[in-house]
């Protein structure tokens, strides 16, 4: 086995780790943690999930940048170069539109998952926090309830898509 193969294992295996954090630790908040947080106290809860949250947000921020850099090492060890993007040859192969479509799910989740944890996401807890009962802070909880689904919505794709590129299409 060449020292290249190696790191290229090493690298679909952190790839591989780091989707799953990510996947799985999202699908417990949504899933698990947010549904008994709503059963109980508002403030509490709004606590609770602001201190999750953060922790969260950090641990699937590292998981993207992981994601990045071995997704970037695991097609350029298969031979996909950046001039690949630009020919029409390759982007028309199953393997090629298999890619472009990962690209722009990932490039989506990146907008997605900036906006709920930086923006939505904090105003949301702020306003459960100062003003639990309020209009403003159940719209703002809804919203970010909405972006942290769709964001699990786009994970899976994100998994399928990754299934497809080592399997093939289903058609």
């Amino acid at each position: 086995m060449t020292t290249l193969h190696t790191l290229y294992l090493v690298s679909v295996w952190l790839h591989i780790l780091a989707a799953m954090t990510w996947i799985g630790g999202m699908l417990f908040l949504v899933l698990v943690v947010v549904p008994w947080l709503r059963r109980g106290d508002r403030a509490t809860a709004a606590a609770f999930l602001r201190d999750t949250g953060t922790r969260f947000r950090d641990v699937g921020w590292t998981c993207f940048g992981v994601i990045l850099a071995t997704g970037t090492f695991n097609l350029w060890v298969r031979g996909v170069r950046i001039a690949d993007l630009a020919r029409p040859s390759w982007r028309a192969s199953p393997f090629g539109k298999a890619v472009l479509w990962k690209l722009a799910v990932f490039a989506l989740v990146l907008v997605v998952s900036a906006y709920h944890d930086f923006v939505i996401g904090p105003r949301a807890t702020a306003a459960l926090r100062d003003a639990p009962g309020s209009v403003a802070a159940e719209r703002l909880r809804r919203r970010a309830s909405w972006l942290g689904r769709l964001d699990a919505v786009l994970a899976l794709i994100l998994v399928a898509l990754a299934v497809i590129l080592v399997r093939g299409w289903p058609w």
